[in-house]
């Protein structure tokens, strides 16, 4: 660390009341604007010297201000192993290969940061999960490059690396400064058309290119860099100013119960709009600062002519507080963790020509979960957004469509209700599931979920029993008859998204897939003469009996007022190793358990 470069953050610090390394962290992010603008100012014909500044810069900021050397280590090894793997190992289990050790290697340093357990001191652990997405995603793109052509999609073929880079060169996409402790993270062949500036090759016969600087290929960029740069201080201005009325310890603390129910429904969401702050000010500063550099270039606009700079985009604030459903919200938040899990994970799993099914489901769905680390609110929240998926997904096949024309082309007058209504129960649902996300213990979660009578879970489970019921198909018979002649399309014409974050887009549809594969499986075996078959419910759990010598029992549920008093109960029980209650045969209809 550079001698006295503590003594403005220590006096910063005890003049506003925040950590000396959050400081230092905003003046990474500020700082990296004008360090940017001077990269681009380094001439288009020098790649090298581009890299070395990079690194440098990344230097300065890992050894200099956070003194960091561990820091370094751990990017080294991380950076080493997988262009070690990459260069030496070929088949297709090398990306395998190099994710296991990058996964690996990143769940050592998020068990280390659990136990630390100190969110104001800066660590490496942001980087590093900004580094597995980039260094897995480059296995996989040298993996492609090996491949023949005719084996490789229009997307591979984009990104596929045909040769292996230099070190300097994989040095500078490693230590990338503008998004090395908070991202975006991009593909290495972004980094090589950037550096290269074959990026901002102007397509022949385009009237107005983008203005540029003297020789420079990189248009200017200076404004929407400025723009990210306000818009991003704003949210962290307006994160400080909430973050003094609404946080984890207000809903833990005996105050919190003296409130209304409605208002400590309101505490909670406005707890996580404050939560969702921080990160929309930090991806907006790190975005801003790569569209200074110039790697947020995509492109131009061909309805206003004028460059696009959101290639680097990670969030739209907008999508999220605005989102009327579950896929909206998801796809609005982290929009490059979900590019890297639908394009490394999801699609990858899945044997060429088949469509991803639930084992491309499952590995994103613990993929996602592990990366974000091992604290129990993450898994919390994760299981819950898949059951909220479920619902979500029942109530646009069996309501909305009463608020379209027959043909389901237009909307009717009334439609502004079904909006107005999905609008608030998506926000109030996503408020109280991704409350365990920010508190992260498991007993201060459940703690808190208690203390709104778990409203949240109540209103899911309601719908999940609703759509199991015969009312379900009560509704479809009226919608048929409401749309004759129309047809309503079925289940499996729908289009299957890719799960955003890993929470499946349909959980039950997904269920019935692995239902019908086990099924396909049973029926293989027995016509090659095995006796396997399905056991019934019964039949497994007089199975189960049998193997551990006791009858099965089940927790009781308990909800509303019941819940709330035995919150501190159920803190206690669960640090004595209390049980976990489960959800099971979640989404499965009448029909779906015929496994038609």
């Amino acid at each position: 660390m550079i001698p006295g470069i503590d003594t403005p953050f220590v006096y910063l610090s005890k003049a506003i009341g925040a950590s000396v390394d959050e400081l230092k962290l905003l003046a990474v992010f500020f700082s990296s604007y004008p360090l940017a603008a001077l990269l681009k100012r380094i001439p288009d014909n020098r790649p090298q010297w581009r890299n070395i500044y990079i690194v440098g810069v990344s230097l300065f900021y890992l050894v200099g201000l956070f003194n960091l050397y561990d820091g370094i280590r751990t990017m080294m090894y991380s950076a080493a192993g997988a262009y070690a793997i990459a260069y030496y190992i070929d088949g297709s289990l090398m990306p395998w290969i190099a994710f296991l050790f990058l996964m690996g290697h990143l769940s050592i340093n998020h068990i280390h940061r659990q136990r630390l357990n100190d969110p104001s001191v800066v660590d490496i652990t942001g980087g590093q999960m900004v580094l597995v997405m980039k260094l897995s995603a480059f296995c996989w793109n040298v993996h492609d490059g090996r491949l023949k052509p005719e084996l490789m999609t229009d997307s591979q073929k984009e990104r596929a690396i045909y040769k292996m880079p230099g070190l300097l060169h994989y040095a500078g996409y490693v230590f990338f400064f503008p998004s090395l402790f908070a991202g975006p993270a991009f593909d290495f062949i972004d980094y090589q058309r950037f550096i290269e500036t074959t990026m901002f090759e102007v397509p022949p016969g385009t009237k107005n290119p983008p203005p540029t600087r003297g020789n420079r290929r990189i248009p200017r960029s200076g404004t929407p860099a400025a723009r990210k740069a306000v818009v991003g201080l704003i949210w962290i201005l307006l994160f400080l100013q909430f973050g003094k009325w609404y946080n984890v310890p207000l809903t833990l603390s005996d105050e919190y119960m003296t409130y209304s129910f409605l208002h400590r429904v309101w505490i909670l969401q406005m707890l996580g709009f404050t939560s969702r702050l921080k990160y929309y000010g930090v991806w907006a500063l790190t975005e801003g600062a790569c569209i200074m550099a110039g790697i947020g270039y995509n492109g131009i606009d061909p309805a206003t002519g004028k460059a696009r700079w959101d290639r680097t985009e990670n969030v739209n604030p907008w999508g999220v507080e605005s989102a009327q459903n579950s896929r909206a919200y998801l796809d609005s938040w982290n929009k490059n963790t979900n590019k890297w899990l639908r394009n490394y994970i999801y699609l990858r799993v899945t044997p060429k020509g088949r469509k991803p099914g639930f084992r491309a489901t499952l590995a994103t769905f613990l993929t996602s979960a592990f990366w974000h680390g091992f604290y129990p609110g993450y898994y919390l929240a994760f299981l819950m957004g898949a059951f909220i998926q479920t619902v979500a997904k029942n109530c646009r096949r069996y309501f909305r469509p009463f608020f379209l024309t027959p043909d389901g082309t237009k909307t009717t007058k009334y439609k502004i209700y079904y909006d107005i209504a999905s609008y608030v129960a998506t926000q109030l649902v996503f408020c109280f599931t991704t409350a365990p996300f920010v508190i992260l213990g498991f007993s201060d979660s459940l703690k808190v979920w208690a203390r709104v009578y778990f409203y949240g879970l109540v209103g899911v489970l309601l719908f999940m029993a609703f759509f199991s019921s015969p009312a379900k198909g009560v509704l479809a018979k009226r919608l048929a008859k409401r749309n004759h002649p129309y047809l309503q399309k079925t289940v499996s014409q729908e289009t299957n998204y890719p799960p955003s974050l890993g929470i499946p887009s349909d959980p039950g549809r997904e269920i019935d897939e692995v239902i019908y594969e086990i099924r396909q499986e049973v029926e293989t075996r027995r016509r090659r003469g095995s006796t396997v078959t399905m056991p019934t419910g019964e039949r497994l759990k007089g199975a189960v009996e049998a193997r551990i010598g006791r009858k099965l029992t089940f927790p009781e549920f308990k909800f509303g007022s019941a819940a709330a008093a035995n919150a501190s109960a159920v803190a206690d029980d669960s640090g004595k190793g209390g049980r976990e209650i489960g959800t099971e045969g979640a989404g499965l209809t009448p029909n779906d358990k015929k496994l038609k």
